[in-house]
């Protein structure tokens, strides 16, 4: 696909945010530039794009969530480093998850059986559903069956994040059963090519995912959930190529951190993360992170989280270290789901005796799945790193063995191992140093402050329920 198309789709297929339930005010606030006929392949790409932009960029990923799990910090400006956050701070994720990404799903899926076949709309549905999860993972309770419908519901209702979880679960594996490999193909997904055999497992493997995430709440149900993926003929995510990423381009379609990197030097590597990789002999330090520049550090230094502007600066830009190259590159994939996260979460599901896998065995070949993502493929290194005594898995204390090392595996995967940290309570962190929070670290999302004007009577119900909207209010699913 040309560039010329590609940025195209992005500027033309977003749907419009602003509309009314009342026909004559929707079709005063149509937007001029919103496709009249929309195609579903054009509408994928778009899509696909735009959320993993969000998903993987700064707003939602190294400007904040990253920085909460420790994973990276601020060398300036470290305002978000020390948890200050206002309610327009986490606006993105809400905004283009329900006005663009989810709107235009909801497009595909509307779309007659001749335009948009089965499979564009099981794929459709998967894309929304792991959308939804990225949303209640964050805020909690949201709008959710009423949602990416604005023309019937203007202002709509929140659902519980019971609730959210336990439709996702329904329609995931709705949408993997729909799906038919030797049916019509699809075009325009850049995910996985039009190979609907991965979406299966793709969709098995959020199921998976959202089963866990429930587990302290309904273990009875996430155990059935789990024995059901197991069963399932789709089968689960099995080798590092079926992982589930965008893999981006050149400029101007590159990776955002890329992006980020080309114009600005603000973030580097937290100090959390590099002290326990050279604690662990762990040899994925070197691609997590660089080395400084200054030629007379010639070890990785981390920054410590949530310092001081002035404290922060004093540590010195070319005396610590950014990034890796490889998570700076412009073409350096957005992961949305691993190969090791699908065998942690068999490990871990196989810990709560949920199945009768070998959860230790299962936490082995994750560690291994991990290093092989990264290129690290030598037999002799990786036993030597899993044979070490604090890297062995701890069945008595499966939550820190598996807690921890998923923490590791996520890295640059912000939502996803901000969840996984409040869920598993591992690794311990602690609050940054000029943290705003009397020594605590947030532990979800503020709602976006356009919710209590545009949408307040709802807004303030969800709060009700939920309790008060600031980012130490736990979520339902983060139980201890």
């Amino acid at each position: 696909m040309t560039k010329y198309i590609y940025n195209l789709l992005l500027a033309g297929l977003t749907l419009t945010v602003a509309a009314s339930c009342k026909k004559d005010l929707a079709d005063i606030n149509k937007n001029p530039n919103a496709a009249e006929n929309p195609q579903p392949d054009y509408l994928l790409t778009a899509t696909q794009k735009i959320t993993s932009d969000v998903y993987w960029g700064a707003d939602n990923n190294f400007n904040s969530t990253l920085l909460l799990i420790q994973h990276w910090a601020k060398i300036q400006y470290t305002e978000p480093d020390r948890y200050i956050f206002s309610n327009s701070s986490f606006t993105s994720l809400w905004s283009t998850g329900y006005a663009t990404s989810i709107t235009n799903l909801n497009t595909i899926l509307q779309m007659a059986d001749g335009k948009a076949n089965v499979n564009y709309k099981g794929v459709a549905t998967i894309l929304r559903s792991w959308i939804f999860t990225l949303l209640t993972d964050a805020y909690g309770n949201i709008p959710y069956k009423q949602a990416g419908d604005i023309r019937q519901y203007l202002t709509p209702e929140y659902d519980s994040q019971k609730d959210v979880y336990f439709g996702l679960l329904d329609e995931l594996k709705a949408a993997g059963s729909s799906l038919t490999i030797t049916g019509s193909a699809i075009t325009g997904d850049l995910i996985y090519a039009g190979k609907i055999d991965r979406w299966k497992k793709l969709a098995n493997a959020l199921r998976f995912r959202i089963a866990l995430r429930i587990a302290d709440q309904e273990p009875d149900k996430a155990k059935a959930v789990i024995n059901e993926v197991l069963n399932d003929a789709g089968g689960l995510i099995a080798n590092v190529d079926e992982a589930a990423r965008f893999v981006y381009t050149t400029p101007p379609q590159q990776n955002p951190v890329g992006a980020w990197f080309d114009t600005r030097d603000d973030f580097r590597v937290g100090k959390t993360l590099v002290d326990k990789l050279y604690a662990l002999n762990d040899p994925r330090l070197p691609i997590f992170a660089n080395k400084p520049t200054d030629a007379s550090v010639t070890k990785y230094v981390g920054v410590p989280s949530g310092l001081t502007n002035s404290d922060a600066n004093n540590l010195g830009f070319a005396k610590t270290s950014k990034p890796g190259s490889y998570f700076n590159a412009a073409t350096a994939p957005a992961v949305i789901i691993s190969y090791a996260e699908v065998l942690f979460a068999r490990a871990e599901a196989a810990a709560r005796k949920f199945t009768t896998e070998n959860a230790a065995e299962l936490y082995k070949q994750a560690i291994q799945a991990s290093f092989n993502q990264y290129g690290i493929t030598d037999a002799t290194v990786i036993n030597n790193y899993t044979g070490q005594a604090t890297v062995q898995y701890d069945a008595a204390n499966f939550k820190k063995s598996i807690g921890e090392q998923k923490w590791i595996a996520l890295f640059g995967q912000g939502l996803e191992a901000f969840a996984e940290w409040r869920r598993l309570d591992y690794p311990q962190l602690t609050a940054g140093a000029a943290g705003v929070l009397d020594g605590k670290i947030p532990v979800r999302f503020i709602y976006p402050g356009t919710e209590q004007s545009l949408n307040g009577v709802n807004y303030k119900t969800a709060v009700v329920n939920q309790g008060t909207d600031n980012l130490l209010t736990k979520l339902w699913f983060d139980k201890y």
